[in-house]
Formats: structure tokens, C-alpha cells, sequence
């Protein structure tokens, strides 16, 4: 794949780590459709690279993550009327997210600076997160009149609890990454310069295991967490039931039995 420099999504592949860099930091890596369009060409490409394990988001530059929504292009689609923006701005933001939340492959989102409004999304969105100690994060929709629109009204309450993210939907104040930890939308807070080495770290832990197992419990806690328990461990049984037959469960029991490190191919 292409990798221009000037590109607004930045790509490398080293070690079956892809790290993908929002790359717009003279705009606070904000999220104009090109880079929204990108992001899932690139995470269309990534899914069916076998030689690619985990993927890491995070922005360039030292000031942001993603800063949300690009705001002068979205208010084009919004003059345009309600169609228009629902199609161009809405969906495309929303496409985004849910494919992050349902992707087979563990996305890391490593928060270097300003996560806001769609920025925050995409945190709540994607199955792992680490913050800089100097990320700061808000909800600042409610400022510009709105509500968010890239799945913040639904992930968040579902994170932090109704009463927690009501408050930061309706006051749109900047928090913390210790907040952002206590409030379920990080796993974890480390010092800044730290950041990328932390997130690589779990990175390679997580690829050293089968990536049919990895897949498994990704698709069985995203699919459960909107459904009845029993629906849920009905998801799990057949989640577990498609890996009977592969060799990396067999390995994995082998390796366990026989003490020593399991070998997976994923398959």
C-alpha cells in the first residue's frame, strides 16, 4: 500500500503490528471525509493481511490524537440540509466506528493528545485503548448545538454509566486521562514518551497468541454485549466450537501438556 508522506493517514506494518497515524496535525489530525475514507480503506486492506496481527491508532504530532470532526467541511453537508449530512458526515462517522468496534483484529487506539468529540469516538469505539498522561479528552458536541454523531450517545453510557456520560454530553468538559481510566474509556494511563513503546508492547503480547482465538473473543464480547446472557454464551459456545477443528487449539492443548511455548499459525 501506498505510503505518501503528505498522505492523511500514515501506514507502517513492522513485526505484525500495523500502526495506523492520523496525519493532519497542523489541523489537530482532524477527521475530514479523505481521512475517514481512508482510514477504512486501510482497515479493509489490514483485515485480510495475514502478516498483520494488532493494529495501533494514533495521531501525529505532539498535540493530538484527533481533535474530532473536520468543522468547516461538515457545516457544507449541514447547509445542504438534513440528507445531506445525515449521508455524507452521520453515516460515514458512524461507518467508521462500527467497523473499529466489530473489526476481527485487536485495535489499539494509543491517545497521544486531544481526543475530542470524534476523536472520543473513536476510543470508545475500538477494544483497547492507552493514554498519554498528557491526553486530555471531551465531549464538546453540545457547544456547536449538536449531539454526537459517530456513536458517543451509545458507546459512552455504556463505558462510564448513564449519569457519568450524561454529564459529559451535556457540559462538554475537558477531563483527564486518570478520569478517562476511572471511567472505563482507557485501559490504561502512561507517561507520554512512553506511549508508543507501551502500546507496541501490548501489541506483541496479544500477536504471540492464535489469531483465531484472538477473533473468537473479540466477535463473542462485541456480538454479547447487546445481547441476553443466554444469547450471549450462545455466541461464546459457537465461537469456541469453530476453533475445534483448528490447529492451534490443538497446539495450544499440546503445548500445555508437553510445558513448553505453543507454536500458532492461525489455522
Amino acid at each position: 500500500m501506498q505510503n505518501e508522506v503528505n498522505a492523511p493517514v500514515l501506514l507502517d506494518i513492522r513485526d505484525r503490528i500495523a500502526t495506523l497515524t492520523i496525519n493532519r496535525p497542523s489541523k489537530l489530525n482532524a477527521l475530514d471525509y479523505e481521512t475517514v475514507d481512508l482510514l477504512l480503506h486501510m482497515l479493509d486492506r489490514l483485515e485480510s493481511d495475514p502478516d498483520v496481527k494488532v493494529l495501533i491508532v494514533t495521531g501525529a504530532g505532539e498535540r493530538a490524537f484527533s481533535a474530532g470532526a473536520d468543522i468547516r467541511e461538515f457545516s457544507e453537508s449541514v447547509r445542504s440540509g438534513a440528507a445531506a449530512a445525515v449521508r455524507d458526515f452521520v453515516r460515514r462517522g458512524q461507518h467508521m466506528t462500527a467497523r473499529m468496534e466489530s473489526y476481527r483484529k485487536p485495535i489499539i487506539a494509543a491517545v497521544n493528545g486531544y481526543a475530542f468529540g470524534g476523536g472520543c469516538e473513536i476510543v470508545e469505539a475500538v477494544p483497547l485503548a492507552l493514554a498519554s498522561d498528557e491526553a486530555i479528552f471531551a465531549k464538546p458536541e453540545i457547544k456547536l448545538g449538536m449531539p454526537p454523531t459517530f456513536g458517543g450517545t451509545q458507546r459512552l453510557p455504556r463505558l462510564s454509566g448513564r449519569k457519568r456520560s450524561l454529564h459529559m454530553l451535556l457540559t462538554g468538559e475537558r477531563f483527564d486521562a486518570a478520569l478517562a481510566l476511572q471511567h472505563g474509556l482507557v485501559n490504561g494511563v502512561v507517561p507520554h514518551a512512553e506511549l508508543m513503546s507501551a502500546a507496541r508492547q501490548l501489541a506483541s503480547r496479544i500477536a504471540s497468541y492464535s489469531p483465531l482465538a484472538v477473533a473468537a473473543i473479540l466477535t463473542a464480547v462485541t456480538r454479547g454485549l447487546n445481547m441476553t446472557i443466554g444469547e450471549g454464551l450462545q455466541v461464546e459456545s459457537e465461537q469456541f466450537a469453530g476453533l475445534v477443528p483448528t490447529r492451534d487449539l490443538r497446539e495450544g492443548l499440546d503445548a500445555w501438556i508437553e510445558r513448553r511455548e505453543p507454536a500458532f499459525s492461525g489455522r
